[in-house]
């Protein structure tokens, strides 16, 4: 049998208030993210994914004392990510609570790092998330937030990231990211057949039939999704009731 498919709210948390945009950018409000966890929990979804996206040095200390609030109230595993550079950043989150951990642009910056993570706390807390953008040069990897290009294109490092020991790949599609027109399914695709390990989609939810088509199309293991939720257009106890109904095997 396989494994059940998840779906994974993900709460963009700035200053301590869940914000949302759209291609990266105009955020708006959307509550806070504890409460907003633990109402996404009690309605079925499977994960939760916190992205700390101002993560300054006082950013971290809001974000670490969020993430044990989070740890208190919260039963379903929870990822966190945002400003992790470093041992001790992983250390930190993984001791106020955190399930595991999403490294982006600090994983590019330094590989070695996906490797050091996988050894310490085991390959199941690292999660390497992957921004990318489609260009005249095939799919372009980003750092710092979909802002700077590199030299790393999107099915090289995420095989990269995978042979170092990933636990997962979180891909954004930033073209698709907040637009609400589906998601990636072709990339996705491709990175679900060229790897081993779980493949996340994330960027374009916006109506149930996109869930559907990331898991038969994109053949993605999970689906991440923000204001969908977060703006109550989607509730997930419904998604997932009308997913069942298209053969898709969820948690119910």
């Amino acid at each position: 049998m396989a494994l059940a498919k998840r779906i994974i709210p993900c709460l963009d948390v700035k200053n301590g208030q869940t914000v949302k945009g759209t291609n990266f950018v105009n955020l708006r409000q959307a509550g806070d993210p504890v409460a907003l966890g633990k109402a996404y929990s009690e309605q079925g979804a499977d994960e939760l994914v916190y992205l700390d996206i101002t993560a300054s040095h006082e950013g971290r200390k809001t974000f670490t004392e969020m993430v044990q609030r989070v740890a208190a109230e919260i039963s379903i595993p929870f990822t966190v990510g945002g400003g992790i550079n470093e041992m001790a950043d992983v250390e930190r989150l993984l001791n106020a609570g955190a399930d595991k951990v999403s490294i982006n642009s600090a994983a590019i910056r330094n590989p070695q790092l996906i490797n050091d993570i996988t050894k310490h706390f085991g390959s199941q807390v690292c999660v390497v998330a992957i921004d990318a953008k489609k260009t005249e040069k095939g799919w372009i990897c980003f750092l710092n937030g979909g802002r700077i290009p590199t030299a790393w294109n999107l099915f090289d490092w995420a095989k990269e990231a995978c042979e170092r020991g990933a636990g997962e790949i979180l891909f954004t599609s930033m073209d698709h990211d907040g637009v609400k027109n589906g998601y990636a399914n072709e990339a996705l695709s491709r990175l679900s057949d060229e790897l081993s390990i779980p493949i996340i989609a994330s960027g374009g939810a916006g109506k149930r039939e996109h869930f559907r088509d990331a898991f038969t199309i994109g053949k993605s293991d999970a689906a991440l999704a923000a204001s969908v939720f977060h703006f109550e257009e989607i509730a997930i106890p419904e998604l997932k009731l009308w997913l069942k109904a298209e053969g898709i095997n969820v948690r119910i």
